[in-house]
């Protein structure tokens, strides 16, 4: 019976993990809000957000209100918005298991940025 009086102590300091994952419904929801709230922040109306960002009127209320619009129309409006930065945080490189790795990935940054002349 301790152990059960421990396993419920430890439960209760780390709290709860569940309601912190949200269903795909839910992130798309919350991304409609969020664009919109960065609109509304701005003093846009979503005509004028969707002729800044060059995404169809509709599709704009559809991305506010669903979170439902393709890929480059989001680009589009995150450029808009000028949230752009943080589309390069979507999907970070996987992090170097080994030092052969790293040097590997250290190496071919180096190459894109000498590319891209930075």
């Amino acid at each position: 019976m301790a152990i059960l009086g421990q396993i419920v102590a430890i439960i209760h300091n780390i709290g709860h993990i569940w309601p912190m994952l949200k269903t795909y419904s839910e992130l798309l929801q919350d991304l409609g809000r969020r664009i919109g709230a960065r609109r509304k922040a701005l003093g846009w109306t979503q005509q004028a957000a969707a002729e800044r960002s060059g995404v169809n009127y509709r599709t704009w209320r559809r991305l506010e209100g669903m979170g439902q619009a393709s890929v480059q129309d989001l680009v589009k409006a995150a450029v808009a918005l000028r949230c752009e930065e943080g589309l390069e945080d979507l999907f970070p490189a996987p992090v170097a298991t080994t030092l052969d790795e790293l040097l590997r990935q250290q190496k071919a940054r180096a190459r894109q940025t000498r590319a891209r002349g930075v």
